[in-house]
């Protein structure tokens, strides 16, 4: 995955890519649980829209906790599961916040509650919530390990020390002549 500081421009691009495309791919089956459930509650009881959309989405998160633990960011720290997961539900909530926020405004403040409109600004909740949820997942829940250091390759035994190289023996000098 992205990691900031390393690799050149083009290898940290690819990177974000595969990482935007598995995140893509976990939010696409979490938008389909999410507008699932939220259809299914919105026809099958009569509560009312929004509250609808909150159960949805609360179930979105947890398929989407799975999604993003287990595939997209599986090479991910996966040290400290209890800050992860404090982590990942409050950034949800505010995910969830910004989502229904978006469904409460065009349903109570412009009056557009009709199955299509409940579905499409729901959807436009869903994106707008998306961009944050992408940003806080990757920056403070699914942090990217550290870079491996570089391990400088183990030296080989020293080498012995040469012994000082005595003098080669140098030629007697030949005795003078006996006087006779």
């Amino acid at each position: 995955m992205s990691t900031p500081g390393n690799g050149s421009v083009l290898e940290r691009v690819r990177g974000l890519v595969r990482e935007v495309a598995k995140f893509g791919a976990v939010g696409g089956l979490g938008v389909l649980v999410n507008l699932g459930v939220f259809n299914l509650i919105r026809h099958t009881t009569d509560l009312q829209v929004v509250r609808a959309s909150v159960i949805a989405t609360v179930v979105a998160i947890a398929t989407n906790y799975l999604g993003f633990r287990y595939f997209a960011y599986r090479d991910r720290a996966k040290s400290g599961r209890t800050r992860e997961l404090t982590l990942f539900a409050a950034f949800s909530a505010v995910g969830l916040v910004i989502e229904n926020g978006v469904l409460y405004t065009a349903t109570y403040g412009f009056g557009w509650d009709g199955p299509v409109a409940t579905n499409v600004f729901k959807f436009i909740g869903i994106g707008t919530a998306t961009v944050f949820r992408f940003w806080s997942y990757r920056t403070w829940v699914f942090k990217a390990l550290p870079p491996a250091a570089e391990v400088e390759p183990i030296p080989g035994p020293a080498p012995l020390p040469r012994p000082d190289r005595r003098p080669e023996p140098q030629p007697e000098p030949e005795p003078a002549p006996a006087a006779s």
